[in-house]
């Protein structure tokens, strides 16, 4: 009897331990695979990190570009003031030739005592136009000796 008791606790043993073998390789597949999970997991966050830095940056740049076309419109406003106050002096100039021109055609080609300072502001009026009227700067009133009188 005591041989059929061990050789029963034996084979009890030998299916416990087997049974203990068939458990830790699944413990062992299922680590495995909780592993493998998370290096998926971690390469996905790291591909996620790396899309929202791009983002980042290109958000960046966007704004640094918007900037700089702020910039360009502010300057070119800015331009286009000058531009608008270089061609009313032009304009100016233009009609304050074409007066003096009218009042010498009213005169009926007859002299002109102020002639001499006309002739002088008429050549000095290409150098202002092409120098261009300033925002600001101070026009000059024209003297009195290069008014011409009807």
């Amino acid at each position: 009897m005591v041989a059929s008791e061990v050789k029963s606790l034996a084979v009890q043993t030998a299916t416990a331990t087997a049974q203990i073998g068939v458990q830790i390789n699944q413990i062992q597949t299922s680590t495995n695979e909780a592993v493998a999970a998370i290096h998926a997991i971690t390469a996905t966050i790291v591909e996620v990190s790396s899309i929202a830095t791009n983002i980042a940056a290109a958000v960046e740049e966007q704004t640094t570009a918007t900037a700089e076309i702020a910039r360009n419109v502010q300057h070119t406003s800015v331009a286009t003031q000058e531009v608008t106050i270089n061609i009313n002096g032009v304009s100016r100039g233009s009609t304050e030739t074409g007066v003096a021109a009218g009042q010498v055609f009213e005169r009926g080609g007859r002299p002109v005592p102020a002639g001499g300072a006309f002739v002088r502001r008429s050549q000095q009026l290409p150098g202002e136009c092409q120098g261009g009227l300033r925002a600001g700067s101070p026009r000059r009133p024209m003297r009195e000796d290069a008014r011409v009188s009807s």
